[in-house]
């Protein structure tokens, strides 16, 4: 179809939405996800057969007009937590979920190379984790508890330190996306490097499933986190990187909000994790084998329901692309 064609059969429907945003005309919240769809979709044709045109800038602008409308009506009718954590955030992972696919593409990367290093190279581990660590977990090991340098203090105390670690670990991740993602990049190659050493050195002292029951009855929430964190400092170096149709410092303010709200939603996982640790990983070895198994899987499922399988549903139930 020629532009001006295109333009003259949905010119209506646009004008329509645009009255409506400036709030001179109601519409239901059914209304309003019904129109945001055709407006979608319009956008897509119109990136697709005039991707440098005027009216693929405008579609643009309209349809960031339609989904703030509707999730705003939709906001009004719900409550506003759960509607941040159970559409809003689902539908930016969504949005964004090539820079999440990136996230664990890049960690696992890292982690092979970290498991690959210390398999061989018998000084790998020393050189990442330290002398007196390495020394200590062989003394935990040969007295019969690998996982002991994980129960120093009490409960309380190292819940509060291991949460405030790794809340500033997941900051510095999402913060480093300011540096165009590189800084993102460099804490997830010593993150994912450092976790893989953790995981062979205990093969390697013969303790491997008690490192699986001690690291990631925790881990498992801790680690995912981390990289949904990462996900979101990918997402601010790209909106400075590839502006697209927009202006750069426009492109950056949608980014870093949508990456401020992506990285709110891993605090409750990283607050849990906090909690596993302190509470629950320095009694894996006298808790049932089964049980602490049942802990690593549900934390794998929820979450990766959450960020991976959730927003696709959400996405084919609003006829998103």
């Amino acid at each position: 179809m020629r532009e001006v064609a295109f333009i003259k059969q949905n010119k209506e429907k646009w004008l329509e939405f645009e009255r409506i945003i400036s709030n001179k005309e109601k519409k239901n919240s059914d209304d309003l996800a019904n129109l945001h769809i055709k407006i979608m979709n319009d956008l897509v044709y119109a990136q697709t057969y005039y991707p440098k045109s005027k009216v693929t800038l405008y579609l643009n602008k309209l349809a960031k007009g339609s989904f703030d409308k509707v999730y705003h009506a939709k906001r009004r009718e719900n409550n506003i937590f759960l509607h941040f954590f159970l559409e809003k955030v689902p539908l930016l992972s969504y949005k964004y979920r090539k820079y999440i696919y990136l996230s664990f593409i890049v960690f696992f990367i890292c982690f092979f190379i970290g498991l690959l290093s210390t398999l061989n190279d018998a000084t790998f581990a020393r050189q990442i984790l330290g002398n007196n660590y390495v020394d200590q977990t062989i003394e935990n090991i040969e007295s019969g508890d690998a996982m002991a340098i994980y129960k120093g203090g009490t409960n309380w105390g190292a819940f509060i330190g291991i949460y405030d670690n790794n809340q500033r670990v997941g900051l510095n991740m999402f913060l480093s996306g300011l540096f165009l993602g590189i800084g993102t990049g460099y804490y997830v190659v010593i993150n994912a490097i450092m976790v893989a050493v953790f995981q062979a050195f205990f093969y390697q002292h013969n303790t491997f499933f008690d490192s699986l029951k001690g690291i990631w009855i925790h881990g498992t929430y801790e680690i995912f986190a981390m990289i949904i964190e990462a996900a979101a400092g990918y997402i601010i170096g790209a909106s400075i990187l590839f502006p697209g149709t927009l202006q750069r410092f426009e492109s950056f303010k949608i980014g870093f909000k949508d990456a401020f709200y992506i990285f709110i939603s891993t605090i409750p996982f990283t607050i849990i994790a906090a909690f596993l640790e302190g509470y629950i990983t320095r009694y894996s070895n006298i808790m049932p084998t089964v049980f602490c198994y049942a802990i690593i899987v549900f934390s794998l499922i929820s979450i990766s329901y959450y960020y991976l399988v959730l927003p696709y549903k959400l996405a084919k139930k609003y006829a998103l692309r």
